[in-house]
């Protein structure tokens, strides 16, 4: 067991020590141009990525709250857009039926990019 501890704490003592070899490797000689060319787009420069709902249906209500009055409900498949929002709540208008309303934003929500740039 102890023979164990003893392989990991070297492994990673080597993991730490490398970013600083290469480091000073890297840094004497010059990068290639294609890896210090800018990327051609910025994450930034992308839309955001449309609503939608990641539940089976949710409900869409009257008011932002739960206990309000529920008026339809809004189902995976159907198109809406989102005129505001108020907390984690949507003020939607679901396509498929016309119905306009609240919906809670824990069903309903954007996912999102992770750009590495």
């Amino acid at each position: 067991m102890r023979s164990t501890r003893i392989a990991i704490s070297t492994a990673m003592l080597g993991a730490l020590a490398l970013p600083v070899l290469s480091a000073t490797t890297a840094s004497a000689a010059p990068a290639p141009a294609a890896l210090t060319a800018a990327p051609a787009s910025s994450c930034s420069s992308q839309p955001p990525l449309p609503y939608e709902v990641h539940t089976k249906a949710v409900t869409i209500r009257s008011r932002a709250t739960t206990k309000s009055t529920a008026l339809g409900v809004l189902y995976r498949g159907h198109k809406f857009s989102v005129a505001k929002k108020s907390g984690n709540w949507l003020y939607i208008t679901d396509k498929t039926t016309g119905v306009k309303g609240w919906v809670s934003g824990t069903y309903v929500y954007r996912d999102v990019r992770m750009c590495l740039d």
